[in-house]
């Protein structure tokens, strides 16, 4: 019995070497694991190397111009040639630049009132009226300055044989005046709160829905349930709902610090906010239930949680300017429900959107929810019998 103890007691190298292999086995039969170890790190490199960018370019515009004349065309026809505007032609007038200014639809309207090149010919310091959706400022700072600088430059290249004295006047001889709609001062934390909303809700909602299912599953306690006179979809739709009044509680908790320790406005409804709170939160718990059926234990939820929060993290522009992405990037956004929950709530609080102006935003949740729920009930009751 000593000589035993006096022998495990010692390093053995053939005891070690068998335990590092076992555990490489271990890993190249786990395929998820082996998955997210090589998935994860490319993902990041490819969002962070190319999907994301301070300096967003191709940025949605509008122009209402009612002086057509060489030095507006030849604004415009600048403006195409940077990399900072992607212009949109349906904006005719200003009620339709408002509107598009409130959808999300353009970042920036340009006025260009009547009779500006005449103005600024007569010396009478015309002004230009730049309106920008300041909801999120980081995506207006360095094309606002742009337009600014377009401008000089053209009057400089176009009024330099008829009008020297007009290209060459220091201050120029116009005014652009920046109106930053819905957010004036750029405060920062308008934008990051009601985007935080959502990435709270996703990230504890998808988690905890997938580990609770996959841990009953492990635990042989869903069969059991199963086994009463109960249907799968009553005990699936029950036990979702302790999770349903967790997701209000948190919202809750967040629209009272936003509005009363960040003073963030609240110039919608709040019938509104709380209708699409709880269509976002069936989503996740959508979301949850589908990978809780693909996953085999809670480890394996756990990490296709974390894969799929990633994207909604950086490509639903909570962080980054989402217009300023490459369109495969944009693409990938486009199927988060993060992406058009963040503009909801953003829209409701700062610019006191309705259902008019929310349902571009609203249908893709609706669709997300069946698509997601239909897979999920679906895999689901195969993984049950």
């Amino acid at each position: 019995m000593k000589s035993k103890e006096k022998h495990t007691q010692g390093f053995s190298f053939s005891r070690w070497w068998a335990i590092v292999l076992k555990e490489f086995i271990q890993l190249k039969r786990d395929r998820a694991t082996l998955g997210m170890i090589v998935g994860i790190p490319i993902m990041q490199l490819f969002l962070f190397g190319y999907a994301i960018n301070t300096d967003p370019k191709h940025l949605p515009i509008a122009i209402v111009s009612a002086d057509q004349s060489i030095f507006t065309r030849s604004f415009i026809s600048a403006m195409k040639n940077t990399e900072y505007f992607k212009f949109e032609d349906k904006v005719r007038d200003e009620h339709s630049a408002k509107e598009a200014l409130t959808t999300g639809l353009v970042q920036f309207v340009i006025t260009i009132p009547v009779d500006f090149t005449r103005q600024l010919l007569r010396g009478e310091h015309p002004e230009m009226l730049i309106e920008a959706d300041a909801t999120d400022p980081t995506a207006i700072g360095n094309a606002a300055a742009a337009v600014i600088a377009l401008a000089g430059s053209v009057i400089q290249r176009d009024f330099e044989g008829a009008a020297p004295l007009l290209s060459a006047t220091n201050p120029p001889p116009y005014s652009v005046v920046l109106h930053k709609l819905y957010n004036p001062e750029g405060i920062t934390s308008y934008n990051i709160i009601p985007g935080l909303m959502g990435i709270i809700l996703t990230m504890t909602l998808v988690m905890m829905t997938a580990v609770a299912i996959t841990r009953e599953r492990e635990r042989g306690t869903m069969e059991n349930l199963l086994a009463m006179p109960v249907k799968p979809f009553e005990v699936i739709s029950g036990k979702l709902v302790p999770y349903i009044f967790i997701g209000l509680i948190q919202s809750t908790i967040i629209m009272v610090a936003a509005r009363f320790l960040f003073h963030i406005p609240f110039l919608g409804n709040v019938t509104v906010l709380f209708t699409m709170i709880l269509l976002f939160i069936s989503g996740n718990l959508a979301l949850g239930i589908t990978l809780s059926s693909f996953a085999n234990n809670q480890m394996q939820a756990m990490q296709m949680t974390m894969f799929t929060i990633m994207p909604s993290f950086l490509l639903s522009g909570f962080l980054f300017p989402f217009k300023g992405m490459p369109v495969w990037a944009q693409t990938i956004g486009s199927v988060i429900p993060l992406t058009y929950f963040t503009r909801v709530v953003r829209g409701i609080m700062l610019k006191g959107s309705g259902w008019a102006e929310l349902w571009p935003n609203v249908w893709p949740l609706l669709l997300f929810n069946v698509v997601v729920l239909t897979v999920g009930i679906k895999f689901y009751r195969k993984t049950l019998d």
